[in-house]
C-alpha cells in the first residue's frame, strides 16, 4: 500500500481566472504552475458554446460524474456544444499546463456571423439544435493571441477591453477559412498529386528551416511551376511560403525558449538566425516582446 501512495499524483482544487467580456460572453484562463493535478470547475448551462485551447501541457474534461473523459493536449483546441444538456466544466489539469476557454451564448454567437457563413456547419438551420464537437490544432496566429491572454500585464483598468478585443480576434482566427482551408475543397487542388507535392514543400521548408531553399529551388524539387507553388501553398496553408515558415520558426523558437534548455543565441541559431540581434528583432516582430522578456513572463 505504501508504494501505491507514492506513485499517486498530488491533487488540489483551484479556480479559473475569469474575465467578463459582455452579456453572454466570458473568458476563462488558467496556468497550473504547480507540481499537482489541479481540479477546476465552472457551471455552464446548455445555452452556451465552449471553445477550449491548451497551449502547454495536458488536461482532461470529465463529464457525467466520471463516466466520460475527454483529453485536450498542448497546441490543440476543443469546441463543445450540446443544446440537450448542460455541460459544466470539470477539468483535471496536469502540472505545468496552460489553458484558455471562451464561453459564449449560442444566441450571441449566431449573431456574430453573416447569413452567408455557411462554412460554419453548426450555424446552419439543420444543425442549429444538434450537439457539436470539434477538435483541432492551434495555429501560430492563434498561439500569439492565447499567449497575450495568458500573459496579460497591462493596467488592470483596461483588462476587460483588452480581453474583449483578443477574444473576438481569437474567434475570428478559429473560423478563418483560409487558415483552416479544407484541401479537398480548393478548386486548384482537385488533383491529389498536387496536394501531395505541396505538403512535401511544407515538409521540406520546416525540416530545413535554418537554411531553407529558394522558392524556385523548392518548386523544382517538388515538380511544380513557381506560380502553382505560390498559389497552391497559399490555398492550403493560408499564407505565403516564407510567411508560413516565419510563423513556424517563431513557434519553434517559442517552445525552445520555454523548455529552458537553450539560451537566446542557441535558439536563434537553431531556427536560422546567424546573429542574436536578428533573431531578437524577428521574435519581437512576431510576439511584441523580446525572447528574454518572454521567458521571464514580462512585456
Amino acid at each position: 500500500m505504501k508504494s501505491e501512495s507514492i506513485v499517486k499524483k498530488s491533487i488540489a482544487t483551484s479556480a479559473f481566472n475569469e474575465t467578463y467580456i459582455e452579456e453572454g460572453f466570458f473568458v476563462l484562463a488558467y496556468k497550473n504552475e504547480t507540481e499537482a493535478v489541479e481540479i477546476l470547475e465552472r457551471a455552464i448551462d446548455n445555452s452556451y458554446i465552449q471553445f477550449h485551447f491548451c497551449t502547454k501541457g495536458k488536461a482532461v474534461f470529465v463529464f457525467n460524474e466520471g463516466r466520460y473523459r475527454l483529453d485536450i493536449k498542448a497546441d490543440t483546441s476543443l469546441l463543445l456544444y450540446n443544446p440537450e444538456r448542460d455541460l459544466p466544466i470539470h477539468l483535471e489539469t496536469e502540472p505545468n499546463s496552460y489553458l484558455v476557454s471562451l464561453v459564449i451564448s449560442i444566441k450571441k454567437f449566431h449573431g456574430l456571423f453573416s447569413e452567408d457563413a455557411n462554412y460554419v456547419t453548426f450555424l446552419t438551420d439543420d444543425n442549429r439544435n444538434k450537439k457539436y464537437y470539434k477538435d483541432g490544432k492551434i495555429s501560430p496566429s492563434m498561439a500569439i493571441v492565447l499567449n497575450q491572454l495568458l500573459s496579460f500585464s497591462l493596467n488592470i483598468s483596461i483588462k476587460q477591453l483588452y480581453f474583449k478585443g483578443k477574444a473576438y480576434e481569437l474567434l475570428s482566427l478559429f473560423f478563418n477559412r483560409s487558415e483552416d482551408a479544407d484541401i479537398e475543397q480548393c478548386p486548384f487542388l482537385v488533383d491529389e498529386v498536387n496536394v501531395a507535392k505541396l505538403k512535401r514543400a511544407k515538409d521540406i521548408i520546416t525540416a530545413q528551416m535554418a537554411e531553407p531553399p529558394s522558392l524556385q529551388e523548392l518548386a523544382d524539387t517538388i515538380g511544380l511551376s513557381l506560380k502553382k507553388l505560390k498559389e497552391g501553398f497559399k490555398q492550403i496553408y493560408g499564407d505565403t511560403v516564407y510567411s508560413f515558415l516565419f510563423d513556424y520558426k517563431m513557434e519553434v523558437a517559442r517552445k525552445l525558449l520555454e523548455s529552458g534548455t537553450y539560451n537566446v543565441n542557441e535558439v536563434g541559431l537553431k531556427v536560422g538566425y546567424s546573429t542574436a540581434s536578428h533573431f531578437i528583432a524577428a521574435f519581437k516582430k512576431k510576439y511584441g516582446t523580446t525572447p528574454k522578456k518572454y521567458v521571464l513572463g514580462v512585456s
